[in-house]
């Protein structure tokens, strides 16, 4: 069960984590059912990053800040509603596509309706979460990531053959509409507070941004830690190009790998968190800096071993438990020194600029680097920015404790 001793938590955690594992699985499906895509349209390999990425990530991106300004003033669960609809009503036309140009519209309208979900979705976690829970209540939200990925290879296995990837699309699509009625009947957690008066909505972001420099730092550190974990997606194409695995094997490994590591990662990343927070209000970018550190020497071990050794299959398992689990604490660590109000405002921006400049270039580099060098070159490259993310974010956490012994106010702590 989700972890939380507030009433009503854990049944909220569950059901925004169980709409967050269907948002990943519309999300994957593409990458999924690519051969099917390929073979019956014609697209290209190309063309396929451009649907998982620019094309849906771009309007992602910025939906989730409009989003965030939104749910500050407006009813929840009726946001979330709208979205889920828009989106797997998205989702269900997908089937009717007969090249790029349809399916790059009905997968930027699914970016609109998807946009709704994670900023509103986390503030009201928030809101309804004590704080000494709330690593682990977004970890477990987060845990969406790694499950929705393996249901959607999962999905697109027994479907896709049998009734063929339109099937697949559909079939999801309904089930998404079905569910946007259940949401509806979601109550809305009282917000602790509300929103300040006289600075709404962008204003009102822009002017806690320049009053709250952390928020910005902890973003900076957020960005350079996502660039290596959006690079590692070329992960199974480096295990058959350059470590000799046979495709199959290597996408049973990893579809098996992201799924354990990928949980683990999340509630143990999240509940160790919010430990080091209980001990003390710096504790938790302090603890992330330091797994961060773990996470990333295991991710260089993996890169580097061979793939014969032991040692590189336990490094791939930590090393993907890392990247995949540090979001959660994050989203919490900046949470905690958000304006209370305009918390949902403040996640909409992390997730944009994490989004922006992390997720949709990590890939696109590594894979420009390794066109020149190799992948196992590019993937290393890709733990430096990750390395400076982990070294922000002990600096940051290291000002902050020591602001506290002094009995300075921090950087724009709350």
């Amino acid at each position: 069960m989700p972890p939380s001793r507030e009433p009503g938590a854990a049944r909220l955690v569950a059901a925004v984590t169980a709409l967050n594992i269907l948002s990943f699985v519309d999300r994957q499906l593409v990458v999924a059912l690519a051969p099917l895509l390929i073979a019956e349209l014609g697209l290209t390999r190309a063309e396929i990053g451009l649907l998982v990425g620019v094309s849906f990530i771009g309007v992602f991106a910025v939906g989730t800040l409009v989003v965030g300004v939104l749910a500050d003033r407006s009813n929840r669960p009726r946001l979330i509603a709208l979205g889920l609809a828009i989106w797997s009503g998205a989702t269900a036309l997908t089937a009717t596509a007969t090249g790029m140009a349809s399916l790059v519209a009905w997968r930027s309208l699914v970016g609109v309706g998807e946009a709704a979900l994670p900023a509103t979705a986390l503030a009201m976690i928030g809101d309804r979460v004590a704080s000494r829970h709330l690593g682990l209540a977004t970890g477990f939200f987060y845990a969406g990531i790694p499950v929705g990925f393996a249901l959607s290879f999962a999905l697109s296995g027994v479907l896709g053959p049998w009734l063929g990837w339109r099937a697949c699309f559909l079939a999801l699509g309904a089930l998404g509409l079905a569910g946007s009625l259940l949401v509806l009947r979601m109550q809305d957690p009282p917000r602790r507070h509300s929103a300040p008066s006289g600075d709404a909505g962008a204003l009102g972001l822009w002017s806690t941004l320049r009053e709250r420099p952390m928020i910005l730092l902890l973003t900076a550190a957020g960005v350079l830690l996502v660039y290596a974990s959006a690079s590692s997606q070329h992960a199974i194409t480096w295990l058959v190009a350059e470590r000799g695995f046979e495709y199959s094997r290597a996408a049973l490994l990893s579809g098996a790998v992201i799924l354990v590591a990928g949980l683990a990662g999340n509630l143990g990343i999240g509940a160790i968190t919010d430990r080091a927070h209980q001990a003390h209000p710096a504790g938790r970018p302090l603890a992330l800096a330091g797994l961060s550190a773990i996470g990333l020497a295991a991710a260089a071990g993996f890169y580097t071993l061979p793939p014969t050794s032991w040692h590189f299959f336990a490094c791939w398992l930590v090393a993907q438990a890392y990247l995949l689990g540090w979001y959660g604490a994050l989203v919490a660590a900046v949470h905690e020194r958000a304006p209370e109000g305009r918390r949902a405002a403040v996640i909409g921006f992390l997730l944009l600029m994490i989004n922006l400049l992390g997720v949709a270039t990590g890939p696109y580099v590594t894979g420009l680097m390794a066109d020149r060098t190799s992948l196992t070159e590019a993937l290393r490259w890709s733990l430096v920015p990750g390395g400076l993310g982990a070294l922000l974010l002990g600096l940051l956490g290291l000002a902050e404790w020591r602001s506290s012994r002094s009995g300075r106010a921090g950087l724009g702590s709350c």
